[in-house]
């Protein structure tokens, strides 16, 4: 079980440190080139692991259309608002407003997907608003450019609603298509989609001769497309799903030391707040109920 563990950990502090890279390269390439070059090197690599580990499999038209719109919501408009916002705010605040996933995700399975929540859930959504509010308070306490950070607050939000929605629409097809197979529709999906964007700005691709930014896009496509999604299932084969959900808690932990140490970002009091009820919210969220345990 502890490799599991290990598993699951290490593909959420993965994901946690590529908030830190993606505000980088945000900073050195358009955003959809960004986005189109990551997904584009994530089918390189996809295309052989789905071939080679789940040989042919051909998606039926329901579910070819339902991971095309997992790739609207869960690719494009992810990474867009996500790149987005990360120009307009730091990485310590955007991954603190990632780990409102947890909450969203449960809020939008009642309000969509019909599903009934316990009071726990609705106490892990509260509870990830306040930290929501503390997180702008801290912004507003710390920085003038109140507005700014606001705003970029909005977008990596918006990113999450982006993320759940995927989660919600992939529950429709869960078992239906294998996972790397449906990873790898799901990123050529969006490598058509974000192409349209990509081509008024290839121009810019001459940022690539620097070794830094090649190198961490590379990165940035291999851990988060690839790397992530194989740890967190492999992971997910021996650890209840419950108990993973927990191990969420890695992303904003590990998006806040990269932010801080690496990037130079300051962490206020604020911060601590809002990182802390974040924490209670997604192990609210996550935490398995005690019918659940006894099962185990």
């Amino acid at each position: 079980m502890f490799t599991a563990y290990a598993q699951l950990g290490a593909a959420m502090a993965l994901v946690g440190v590529n908030v830190a890279v993606a505000k980088l390269l945000a900073a050195a390439l358009p955003i959809a080139m960004v986005a189109g070059l990551r997904c584009l090197l994530a089918c390189l690599v996809l295309w052989p692991l789905a071939r080679s580990m789940e040989g042919r499999v051909r998606p039926s038209a329901q579910a070819l259309r339902n991971l095309a719109a997992q790739a609207a919501l869960g690719t494009l408009l992810y990474n867009a608002a996500l790149l987005s916002g990360l120009r307009h705010t730091t990485a310590l605040e955007a991954g603190l407003v990632l780990a409102t996933l947890p909450a969203v995700i449960a809020l939008g399975s009642a309000l969509w997907l019909r599903e009934r929540l316990p009071p726990r859930q609705w106490m892990a959504a509260a509870l990830a608003a306040f930290g929501m509010a503390s997180i702008t308070l801290a912004q507003l306490a710390g920085s003038t450019e109140g507005e700014g950070s606001l705003l970029g607050n909005a977008l990596v939000f918006l990113a999450v609603c982006g993320e759940a929605s995927y989660v919600l629409l992939a529950k429709r097809i869960a078992g239906r298509v294998p996972v790397i197979t449906a990873s790898f529709w799901m990123q050529a999906f969006s490598t058509a989609m974000l192409l349209p964007f990509c081509l008024p700005v290839l121009t810019a691709a001459k940022a690539l001769a620097a070794p830094d930014v090649t190198g961490l896009l590379v990165f940035h496509s291999l851990t988060a497309s690839v790397l992530c999604l194989l740890l967190w299932y492999a992971g997910l084969k021996r650890a209840p799903a419950g108990v993973a959900g927990v191990f969420t808690a890695l992303l904003p932990a590990a998006s806040s030391v990269v932010a801080v140490t690496l990037l130079g970002e300051q962490f206020q009091p604020m911060h601590g707040v809002g990182f802390a009820l974040m924490l209670a919210s997604i192990g609210l969220a996550t935490w398995p109920r005690r019918k659940e345990k006894l099962a185990e």
